[in-house]
């Protein structure tokens, strides 16, 4: 099963040299909700800042964060009918990036505007589309639905949002790392299958709970649940984790959100948002207290990763084994947000499908906990 290779992807090994460009796609901000308080919000993104706030029709919009005019923070401006005014001068901006108004001037400057991004809203969160090149959005690249959040059939967002310093691709590698389950989560990867397919990136797996829990310390002669996960990122930085498990003799629906946007090329703000389904056949207490529960592990579990990623260096030419996943594969999807669209290789977005054969590991890691388990 030799699918790897050792080709470089991004330039030098030796984690100094990330992308000096920021992705091109759509990136959640966070929840939608807080920008819709009257007030404009400036968030420090895409090597700048950009501002956020809500127009007069109830939409979200998106510029630049400095005002062109002399370089104050909107964010630390005021809402006007719908525009963010400037605190130094009182400019009015609206959300096409148009200047609507100068409160001591009859004339507005032609060149009086501002950078604005494409926005939309989706699953109770909001997106922004960069695009070094300025293009619009594809609309066959939209955020898709939740329809079960859409639908009201979910316990509200638990989220969470901190800052990672560094590089966002250290994110992106874990989608197709299948042994650091086992080592980091304490999971058992029975089946592990990865889809690259045009902007979107999958990874099925199936796991169970190791049977020696933290390597002995607690042990367990049965597991004490296993589950699938679907996890699709829809572009550079936005992954849905669909995942299902039957715990304790109950069916538990969960959803993830792995997002992230950039602050600089060696940093960036990563979302953890956690919801689930309420559980059929048992009370709405029982069914809330059950999905924070399950919830609760799912982001402890990504928050397990979220250390590793804040100390470890970036490796452009990892020596892997046949059994660690197609990092270089994903790789190479990840790399066409980063090129120009004209030019896009066809072998960053043709279809890759990997269903791993994970035996050898699988014996290995059985053999490995009951070696603990005898002691």
């Amino acid at each position: 099963m030799n699918y790897q290779s050792e080709g470089t992807i991004f330039g030098q090994a030796g984690g100094d040299l990330p992308p000096q460009r920021f992705a091109r796609g759509w990136h959640c901000m966070g929840l939608a909700a807080p920008f819709k308080d009257g007030k404009p919000h400036t968030l420090q993104a895409f090597g700048g800042k950009v501002v956020i706030f809500q127009q007069a029709d109830g939409s979200l919009a998106a510029l630049d964060g400095y005002c062109p005019h002399m370089g104050a923070d909107l964010g630390t401006g005021t809402l006007v009918d719908g525009n963010v005014a400037c605190p130094f001068h009182g400019w009015q901006w609206n959300g096409q990036g148009e200047c609507a108004h100068i409160p001591y001037s009859p004339r507005i400057p032609r060149k009086a505007r501002i950078k604005h991004y494409p926005v939309m809203e989706q699953n109770q969160q909001v997106f922004i589309y960069n695009d070094p090149e300025g293009n619009p959005p594809p609309p066959e690249v939209a955020i898709p639905a939740i329809d079960a959040v859409m639908n009201g059939e979910t316990l509200p967002w638990e989220w969470q949002t901190i800052h990672i310093p560094t590089n966002c691709r250290e994110l992106i590698d874990n989608a197709a790392d299948a042994t650091h389950f086992y080592y980091v989560h304490g999971w058992s990867v029975n089946r592990f299958e990865n889809i690259f397919d045009r902007h979107m990136a999958t990874q099925n797996a199936w796991f169970e709970a190791r049977k020696d829990v933290n390597f002995g310390e607690v042990e367990t002669s049965e597991s004490d649940f296993d589950f699938r996960s679907t996890a699709t990122y829809y572009g550079p930085a936005y992954m849905i984790v669909n995942q299902t498990a039957d715990y304790l003799g109950k069916p538990v629906e969960l959803f993830l959100i792995n997002a992230h946007y950039p602050v600089s090329p060696n940093s960036f703000m990563l979302h953890a948002g956690v919801t689930t389904k309420r559980v059929e056949g048992v009370s709405e207490e029982e069914s809330i207290a059950l999905g924070r529960s399950f919830g609760k592990a799912a982001v402890d579990a990504f928050f397990q990763d979220v250390e590793l990623w804040k100390a470890k260096t970036r490796v452009d030419n990892p020596i892997l084994s046949e059994f660690d996943g197609p990092i270089y594969q994903l790789r190479r999807w990840y790399e066409q947000f980063y090129v120009d669209v004209a030019d896009v290789k066809p072998e960053m977005t043709e279809r890759f499908h990997l269903d791993m054969d994970l035996t050898v590991p699988l014996e290995r890691w059985a053999a490995d906990q009951a070696k603990f388990k005898n002691k």
